[in-house]
């Protein structure tokens, strides 16, 4: 049995209600154990093709001098003579991770390797987990990141709590020799982006005419905000909630550093004054939360009172802040979530890997805000290829062309930036973005093909499916 098939056992022999539960918790069992079974989920190995003595004296000593040499001559040859070139430091000190908050430092290892799996498969890069022990001082970790950054291509932010990763973003941003990407931010602000032009238009509303109610305020919303209004919505129309309420020139908790954006959201954007959401949600056209796990996070009642055709994304993970039943119950035309077993799944993995191609294979220096708006019309732009509706507003993971149609649009929108150092053409970038693409899938299908890769026992997870069944019967 696969994890799609007891999914659907699971919601084919249970009520919609008891299914939403249960397979949050099937998940999380298989997820558990399948981790334990693998020990992980990245390894290592080799990309030559001869390792006889012969060979060996090449990769190594003493051939291997003259790659040092040339590296020392022209930094540049490191990226093109070693896998710096490809390779993403994903790095975190696991103290926001997903819905869970501090996890402890090692505890981010799993998400960061996940991080480095869907790079790997979906990107075409490898990438390195690096959890970092630095009890929230971004001193600490920039100076760190600077230090192994010779080893990278780019740097992938992930995880971190706020204020501390606008500090992190902002200094390595200036002090990094290499590009730097929040992922949580700018990449979930991103796909956040994308997927409201297209529910937009199969609504048929303009992003310059609605009305936007954000729930929560933290790296996600308060990012996806400032790139919707790089796109063209109005922040007049714009209302950010968070725990201790509307943001808004009153409020004084956003002093000090890495607080910069939050103070200009309170003073662009609620023009109406609203002070509690239940007052905002009223007529509003769009609703995006993006707070804490959930379910029963967010009240069926505030969707009611929204405006026909509303759209309503739940974003928050492990499990969305209401489950798309609810709120389409309540009225929502569109519901999207973070999550893969429900339709239209708003989550960064759609956008990371191709951006992130595009950026290296570029020499990008920097991700700027428009390089992630470009991504954004892109990935909505690729799903318009196929049919898009209230089910279907974004492509899927296993949209694999996706990737390399994105990393050819941010490549030409880092040139455009001027922030490249490369300068190929849009088809030259989804040529080389696809082939590493496909090269590594099939790098991976021969490994595992070849027995060096446990299989995960299909009986496994029929024993989970079954005793989770059994909890909510």
């Amino acid at each position: 049995m696969t994890p799609n098939e007891a999914l659907y056992e699971i919601r084919s022999r249970l009520t919609e209600e008891q299914a939403e539960k249960a397979t949050t918790e099937f998940l999380f069992k298989l997820s558990l154990d399948a981790h334990e079974f693998h020990g992980g989920k990245m390894m290592t190995i080799p990309i030559v093709d001869e390792v006889d003595n012969g060979w060996l004296e090449v990769w190594y000593t003493p051939g291997v001098s003259s790659v040092s040499r040339a590296i020392r001559d022209e930094m540049q040859v490191s990226m093109s003579h070693t896998s710096r070139g490809r390779t993403v430091a994903v790095v975190s000190d696991s103290t926001r991770v997903l819905g869970d908050g501090d996890c402890t430092p090692p505890g981010g290892m799993g998400v960061m390797e996940g991080k480095a799996l869907l790079m790997n498969l979906l990107g075409g890069l490898d990438a390195v987990p690096i959890c970092l022990d630095v009890n929230k001082d971004m001193e600490k970790l920039s100076s760190t990141v600077n230090a192994i950054a010779p080893s990278f291509g780019a740097i992938n932010l992930e995880d971190i709590s706020q204020p501390e990763c606008y500090i992190a973003l902002k200094q390595l941003q200036e002090s990094c020799s290499i590009p730097v990407w929040h992922d949580d931010a700018q990449g979930t602000g991103c796909v956040v982006l994308a997927g409201l032009l297209n529910s937009l238009k199969v609504v048929n509303k303009n992003l310059s005419d609605v009305s936007i109610v954000f729930f929560g305020a933290g790296a996600a919303n308060s990012t996806a905000a400032r790139l919707m209004i790089a796109a063209g919505a109005n922040p007049d129309l714009m209302t950010l909630f968070d725990e201790n309420g509307a943001l808004s020139p009153e409020r004084t908790d956003f002093e000090g550093e890495g607080w910069e954006w939050h103070r200009e959201l309170c003073r662009i954007t609620n023009k109406p004054g609203f002070t509690n959401v239940r007052e905002a949600v009223k007529e509003a056209d769009v609703f995006i939360a993006a707070s804490k796990s959930g379910p029963d996070v967010v009240h069926p009642m505030w969707i009611k009172k929204m405006a026909d055709d509303a759209i309503v994304f739940a974003c928050a993970n492990p499990v969305p802040e209401i489950f798309p039943s609810d709120a389409h119950n309540a009225g929502a035309a569109i519901v999207a979530t973070g999550r893969g077993d429900y339709p239209n799944q708003v989550n960064n993995s759609l956008g990371f890997p191709g951006i992130l191609k595009g950026v290296l294979l570029t020499g990008a220096t920097a991700i700027t805000d428009r390089m992630a708006v470009t991504a954004a019309r892109a990935i909505a732009d690729y799903a318009v290829q196929g049919i898009i509706g209230p089910g279907r507003i974004l492509p899927s993971m296993t949209d694999t062309g996706l990737f390399p149609y994105v990393a050819a649009k941010v490549a030409m929108a880092a040139q455009a930036e001027g922030v490249a150092k490369f300068y190929p053409s849009e088809s030259e970038v989804f040529a080389a973005a696809s082939a590493d693409m496909e090269n590594a899938r099939k790098a991976w299908a021969a490994v595992t093909d070849s027995g060096a890769v446990k299989k995960y026992p299909g009986t496994r997870v029929k024993e989970l499916m079954e005793e989770t069944v059994s909890l909510y019967q």
